[in-house]
């Protein structure tokens, strides 16, 4: 590596320590929002049973995000995202899925 990218790449580090110690502020912050799980479900007209089995969690997990004791994370986060956008999207595949594992 040359030096002048290995002097940024410790310069990166550095600062990245400082403002997790919080003796910086980052130059940029992105925030966000938690998809509002009870309305997308609401919007596909499905039960808590149903919308959970349509998402491959259990319910307890739904019924924990929709009352806001937790908040869904990483992929699930993402698949919330696109009920909430393409709802069509989501029950077409899952339909399609349901078809080829029956043949």
């Amino acid at each position: 590596m040359k030096d002048d990218l290995f002097d940024e790449l410790v310069d990166s580090i550095r600062e990245a320590g400082a403002i997790h110690r919080g003796e910086k502020r980052p130059s940029r912050v992105f925030k966000v929002e938690n998809p509002n799980v009870k309305v997308i479900r609401g919007a596909m007209g499905l039960t808590q049973i149903q919308f959970a089995a349509l998402l491959g969690i259990s319910v307890n997990t739904l019924r924990n995000w929709e009352q806001g004791r937790r908040e869904p994370e990483g992929p699930a986060r993402v698949l919330l995202l696109v009920a909430a956008h393409r709802p069509d999207a989501i029950l077409e595949a899952v339909k399609s899925q349901r078809i080829a594992s029956q043949s």
